[in-house]
């Protein structure tokens, strides 16, 4: 159905169902590729999806560009009662993005329902992780091909990004208790923790596409911080008992710790 729509050069599976910690009820991800050179035709888009979708009232889909230059455009559906997230992705920005990322160049972008942020790379971990479902030019075997093995220029530079800075956001943090900023200090910590998950799945030549679940998935990697759940269950515990100081002195633990998987 999608593959007949003018300007769809690509359509694939991605999110949880392809990385296998998808739940019973998770999304599908859908990526679809297209081209500048042709144009992606989001009315007809919108036409093939209402032959399908549960409500046909409710599908609707953006313009490009509507979510911002990264997440670009997509739409939320419902498709047997599942979920049915679309997300547009341009064929000549992503390959330049991994082009970039092999040379060991990324960017940090903010991005509504990111709160980390969103890296560039995110990009080339999608096509490496994602499954194909239509791809009658090649079009993303031959970005797949740029993908593995994992960069060492793009280990090296995610690792020298976000290393320093989990130490740094847990200085802040620590200053903020002195002034009582609760939002403040949840906010350090969870960026702590995101930068140490960045740094886990890089050290381990792992994509991380996206925050949720990482810390979680990153405490079974071989290169890993001994009884990494654990412990962020109880940063977390603590914060909301507001024992600032307990969490805090656990995440610079968990600092220390890293440092030694990085050596």
């Amino acid at each position: 159905m999608l593959a007949n729509v003018a300007g769809i050069s690509a359509v694939v599976l991605g999110g949880s169902r392809v990385r296998g910690t998808a739940k019973e009820r998770s999304d599908y991800d859908v990526g679809l590729y297209f081209s500048r050179l042709v144009p992606l035709d989001t009315h007809a888009l919108t036409a093939a999806l209402r032959t399908v979708v549960d409500d046909p009232q409710y599908a609707t889909v953006t313009p490009i560009g509507e979510w911002g230059p990264w997440i670009v455009g997509g739409g939320w559906l419902q498709l047997g009662g599942r979920k049915l997230d679309l997300l547009y992705r341009e064929v000549e920005a992503v390959d330049r993005v991994i082009a970039e990322a092999c040379e060991g160049v990324t960017s940090m972008h903010y991005q509504p329902g990111h709160p980390h942020g969103f890296c560039s790379a995110h990009w080339m971990g999608e096509v490496a992780l994602c499954r194909p479902l239509h791809d009658p030019l090649g079009v993303i075997a031959r970005l797949k091909s740029k993908t593995a093995p994992y960069p060492r220029p793009l280990r090296d530079a995610l690792i020298r990004r976000f290393r320093w800075e989990v130490q740094f956001s847990i200085e802040n943090a620590e200053l903020a208790v002195a002034r009582s900023e609760q939002t403040h200090i949840v906010g350090c910590a969870y960026r702590a923790l995101c930068c140490l998950a960045q740094v886990l799945y890089a050290r381990n030549e792992r994509y991380l596409i996206n925050e949720k679940g990482a810390l979680a998935e990153a405490a079974a990697f071989p290169l890993t911080i001994a009884n990494l759940s654990a412990r962020v269950e109880a940063i977390w515990r603590s914060i909301g008992l507001n024992e600032h100081g307990v969490a805090l002195a656990e995440l610079r633990r968990l600092d220390a710790d890293l440092q030694s998987v990085c050596t």
